[in-house]
């Protein structure tokens, strides 16, 4: 075969094998068998293998071809990635519609077109084409930059490497929801669990997570797939409804949702959207809503949008989902601090989309404000769309065999004295030796937000307490390589990862070591003020109640706790042994904060899902720029900052008149207190 021969050849069998990837992955309707596409591919690998010159970055065989990548790149979207704003029910949903005619001069009698399409709730990706050919993804990020994830979304065989069109426009950036169907993310699930890994929290985390892994081979593991939704920027072509926009991309070859609907008419749309309620166990994958846009583009530009979402859309979110099951029983678990928090059994139910077998009741107080009883049919929901939580009772089914629920007086691990605080709802074990309290405490104590120990998980705690190896987080410094080989599936190199994770942490934030301590009412935004404060561990411990008392940002019930907590001889005792093994935590100094940000004197408060930081990272920027922030909300509460399946906190918030935002407001207030900071 002559190099013109091969170099044909090859760009013929790209072609075919993209189109039988569009058969099999967008449209689920193969016309080859398995084998003959094997055979496809393999003929392409050998052409190229013998002329490597002729590969191409859209080459069918370059889709897991990418070594690891040592951090992800930063991107700027040619058009920002907005929010959408929330409609909860109907008035919502037709106060949008008479919002959009009352804008556009249109008569309120009139009807608008509008496309309704299923929201997913997965990752958002920008997918930039040059010419026809894939050259960039990325994540939604913040809106305007989001990171480069090139090589992992070309792993996903959904999403075309090569538009399958004859005359692409020069450039077209195509937005997308990567996502995991609810079966593959159990199966996912199920296999991390055999590995003894951790399961992902829901299917939105694993697409998510999947999509942010640093080697492109892991994310090629992973079943994801893609829903195209929309364009940005573009080059070279222009479309009169965005009815259109869809049915160029699946011409393209991209993956477009079948249930998507053209509406006439704010009723269609509110009917079409009561269907889905009902309707909603039959999606296949993760979905909390509809999203409603206006089918006219040049609506689009009439309405424009402000700077966190366009006018011309709105985001309807599907109710929370209530089940009823049988409360089987109820047990009793141990917290780091003692604390004894009652826990429904369930007989397994499904809601939203995730098997339930348990729920916290938090307290004996909340077991009798509900009236609760072991034997009781239960209404179940998860709050926030993730939380498992019961909220009443079917009292009707009552059979007369239910049984009232006594919180022990011994703890159910170490039958220690059980103990309630005057004007507390939390019962406590007393005892200091209590094993619950010193697993507990270890995995706090490892965890991200503490001393960040990585390689020390639940099952090597376990491990270490069972063989009497650690008594207290000290006696993890006092390891030795020889002790760690002593345990189960504990080789050379594990011995050493866990060595050298536990010997990094000896110099962690004064912050966190504060945290990592476990003291009561200290949680890790708490940690900080003192830390800040005081700048040292030996002037904490030393300092006098009078002194917590006179700093703004703790309470008193704090003050209290952390001064207790140091005069305490196991505490003293606990310090002193950390200090022998070398752990000397590492100061924290106050930045210098100009005047005025968006944030300065501000106390924020945060409720629901956030895609652009982790809670812990939110709440570090608000501090960072002279904000509080608070656990829940009071009078007190400047801001509340929405994300996604807010809870209770913005119910409370409403009902207070405090201002909320969402997280698009949030992330411009960001940007402001970089510019003003010159960060």
């Amino acid at each position: 075969m002559t190099f013109d021969e091969a170099r044909q050849e090859a760009e013929r069998l790209r072609r075919e094998i993209e189109y039988h990837n569009y058969r099999y992955y967008v449209l689920n309707a193969p016309v080859i068998s398995d084998a003959e596409y094997d055979e496809l591919f393999r003929r392409l690998v050998k052409i190229e293998e013998r002329f490597p010159e002729l590969v191409t970055p859209d080459s069918p065989t370059q889709r897991i071809g990418a070594p690891p990548a040592e951090e992800f790149g930063s991107v700027t979207h040619r058009m920002p990635m907005l929010s959408l704003d929330n409609a909860f029910n109907e008035e919502e949903l037709r106060a949008f519609d008479e919002r959009i005619k009352r804008m556009l001069g249109i008569s309120p009698s009139a009807k608008i077109e509008y496309v309704c399409e299923l929201k997913l709730d997965g990752l958002a990706v920008n997918l930039t084409y040059e010419n026809g050919i894939l050259v960039r993804g990325a994540t939604r990020g913040d809106g305007v930059t989001g990171e480069d994830v090139t090589a992992n979304l070309r792993t996903i065989r959904s999403i075309p490497l090569r538009m399958l069109i004859d005359d692409p426009p020069p450039i077209i950036e195509v937005r997308g929801e990567v996502f995991m169907t609810k079966h593959d993310f159990e199966l996912l699930n199920k296999e991390r669990m055999e590995k003894g890994e951790q399961p992902f929290m829901n299917p939105r985390n694993a697409a998510a997570g999947s999509v942010r892994q640093l080697d492109p081979k892991v994310t090629a593991g992973r079943r994801l797939d893609i829903f195209c939704y929309g364009v940005g920027y573009v080059e070279g072509i222009s479309f009169e409804t965005h009815w259109q926009v869809l049915e160029f991309l699946s011409k393209a070859g991209f993956k477009v949702n079948p249930d998507n609907k053209l509406c006439n008419g704010i009723d269609e749309v509110i009917q079409h959207c009561t269907e889905w309620v009902q309707r909603r166990h039959e999606i296949p994958y993760p979905a909390d809503g509809m999203v409603i846009k206006v089918n006219q583009i040049r609506y689009h530009e009439l309405l424009g949008a402000t700077a966190h979402h366009p006018r011309w859309a709105i985001a309807y979110k599907f109710p929370a989902e209530q089940k009823t099951t049988l409360l089987k029983d109820i047990v009793v678990q141990v917290g780091r601090t003692g604390a004894l928090t009652p826990v429904a059994v369930l007989e397994p139910v499904e809601v939203d989309g995730v098997v339930i077998t348990s729920a916290t009741l938090h307290n004996e107080d909340q077991i009798r404000r509900l009236d609760v009883r072991i034997g009781d049919t239960v209404i179940v929901q998860r709050a926030g769309g993730v939380i498992p939580e019961i909220v009443g009772v079917v009292k009707e089914k009552r059979t007369g065999n239910e049984r009232e629920f006594v919180m022990p007086k011994q703890c159910p691990v170490c039958g220690g004295e059980v103990y309630k605080p005057e004007g507390e709802v939390v019962a406590r074990c007393v005892n200091p030796s209590c094993p619950a309290k010193l697993e507990n405490w270890l995995k706090h104590w490892c965890s991200r937000d503490a001393m960040n120990i990585e390689h020390v998980g639940p099952k090597l705690i376990k491990q270490l307490i069972d063989r009497g190896l650690v008594n207290d987080p000290a006696d993890l410094y006092a390891l030795t390589k020889p002790k760690l080989m002593a345990l189960e599936r504990m080789g050379s190199k594990s011995a050493d990862n866990v060595l050298s994770e536990i010997e990094k942490s000896k110099t962690a934030p004064l912050d966190r070591f504060i945290f990592a301590l476990g003291i009561r009412h200290v949680g890790a935004r708490t940690a900080r003020v003192p830390a800040e404060h005081f700048g040292s561990l030996e002037r904490l411990s030393k300092a006098s109640l009078e002194e917590l008392m006179n700093i703004p940002e703790i309470g008193p019930e704090t003050a209290r706790s952390i001064y207790n907590y140091f005069r305490m001889e196991t505490t003293k005792e606990l310090l002193e042994k950390l200090e022998r093994y070398g752990v000397r935590p590492t100061p924290v100094v106050k930045a210098a904060v100009p005047t005025q940000t968006p944030f300065t004197g501000k106390t924020f408060v945060f409720t629901g899902e956030l895609e652009s930081f982790t809670r812990s990272q939110a709440e570090e920027l608000v501090q960072r720029y002279g904000g509080r922030v608070a656990s829940s909300v009071s009078r007190a509460t400047d801001i509340v900052v929405v994300g996604q399946n807010p809870g209770s906190k913005y119910q409370r918030a409403l009902e207070l008149g405090i201002k909320t935002i969402n997280e698009e407001q949030f992330l411009e207030m960001v940007r402001q207190a970089k510019e003003i900071t010159g960060e």
